[in-house]
């Protein structure tokens, strides 16, 4: 009987016009307000880069955190968890992807971010203005990459970005 129940259902199911009763949003309107901008080219603003404290520990959390509302310790000053809209604060959460000095629950997908400074910078393999790149739109280099796209989508300010520069080639103790 209850074959005869699913088989008449998966019949009568293939038989009928269900178009008039799905609903079907315009993807091209979805599309063009989700798309990112053409990847670009940023350089980065003077005095960028600092050895301050506080810039530093607003890099620091932004690294670690995902959120204002999820954020468990409270952000340091010049950090808010809240958008002026009301919105949550969207951190970078870096660290869901890299490892670094103190990560706790570190990703291994992207490059380990651990002694930067000493294994990058300062062998003059990268320098501060292709990290700020590469955090503030990493699709210049790499169109494929599955990288946030930080400054290009409004994600961070180019403060934010510097302060995020500043945490990861800062010499962590």
């Amino acid at each position: 009987m209850r074959k005869v129940i699913i088989l008449g259902l998966a019949t009568f199911l293939s038989a009928a016009d269900l178009s008039q009763v799905i609903e079907s949003p315009d993807a091209t309107a979805i599309l063009k307000k989700d798309a990112l901008p053409v990847p670009k080219q940023y350089i980065m603003p003077e005095g960028c880069v600092s050895n301050e404290k506080a810039a530093i520990a607003r890099g620091q959390y932004l690294f670690h955190n995902l959120n204002g509302k999820d954020a468990k310790e409270n952000p340091p000053e010049g950090i808010s968890r809240k958008l002026a809209d009301g919105k949550d604060k969207q951190y970078g959460n870096c660290v869901a992807c890299h490892n670094i000095e103190g990560a706790k629950g570190y990703g291994d997908i992207g490059p380990d971010m651990s002694k930067y400074k000493e294994l990058y910078m300062d062998s003059g393999v990268r320098n501060a203005q292709f990290m700020y790149q590469k955090i503030a739109d990493p699709r210049l280099d790499n169109p494929h990459t599955h990288m946030t796209v930080n400054l290009a989508n409004g994600l961070f300010s180019e403060r934010e970005v510097c302060d995020l520069v500043s945490y990861i080639s800062a010499i962590k103790k």
